[in-house]
């Protein structure tokens, strides 16, 4: 679906969701449908509906008394999103096993080259794309479509929030190999493999994105802190 086919509501709520998800537009700062439609130059009604897809993908949250704000990253969130994602996903895999096509399974195959070349070549950016692309390739081919519309329209902008702005460079090696693990046991039908592998990968997935946002946020408090120990010492 191109951009010009999308309503103008929908095309603002791309770009606000890239700016949300990249940290172009910061975690916890306030959000209004006049600053955005300034921005957009557009009408408030359309920024009216994008804000209220934002708030029911969770990217942004209305406080009382407050008024809306982009959601802040939160170790607790995290491991509650990750736990619903394991389950959801590990699912995805099983039924993915018995239910992809052979096209499906060729373009899975084509990713995971490309996922290869871009390692070689030291291409990030890519990585990261791709590895959002081949779970999303997975649910596409579970064939439930309330399984789908859970992990896609509910769960995974938050998720990619995250693993953006959490991201570092340990596990590109270690993720395409777990892919390909994942992607072996799928052409071979085994679901019961494929969930379990997907588990693992996923939990190690957490570990990492929650590791690099608790030394986010004790860099941060570092810089908040007026005076270091030694200067109150001394």
């Amino acid at each position: 679906m191109t951009e010009k086919s999308l309503t103008l509501a929908d095309q603002i709520l791309t770009r606000i969701q890239n700016s949300i998800i990249t940290g172009e537009i910061e975690a916890g700062s306030k959000i209004n449908e006049q600053t955005i439609a300034q921005k957009y130059g557009i009408s408030r009604g359309p920024t009216r509906e994008a804000l209220q897809a934002l708030e029911r993908q969770r990217l942004v949250v209305r406080i009382p008394h407050v008024g809306a704000r982009v959601a802040k990253l939160s170790v607790s969130e995290l491991n509650e999103l990750y736990q619903l994602r394991s389950v959801l996903e590990a699912t995805a895999c099983e039924l993915t096993a018995h239910n992809i096509t052979q096209t499906q399974l060729d373009q899975m195959q084509d990713l995971l080259d490309r996922q290869q070349q871009a390692l070689d070549k030291g291409d990030d950016e890519f990585l990261f794309m791709s590895d959002i692309d081949f779970h999303y390739q997975i649910i596409q081919a579970c064939g439930n479509r309330y399984l789908q519309e859970t992990l896609i329209a509910g769960v995974y902008h938050l998720i990619c929030m995250y693993r953006y702005q959490c991201r570092g460079k340990k596990r590109p090696e270690l993720a395409i190999k777990e892919h390909r693990q994942i992607f072996e046991a799928i052409a071979a039908g085994d679901g019961e493999l494929a969930s379990l592998l997907m588990r693992r990968h996923i939990e190690r997935g957490r570990r990492n994105t929650e590791q690099k946002l608790i030394e986010q946020q004790q860099a941060q408090d570092t810089l908040l802190t007026p005076y270091s120990q030694k200067e109150i010492i001394s």
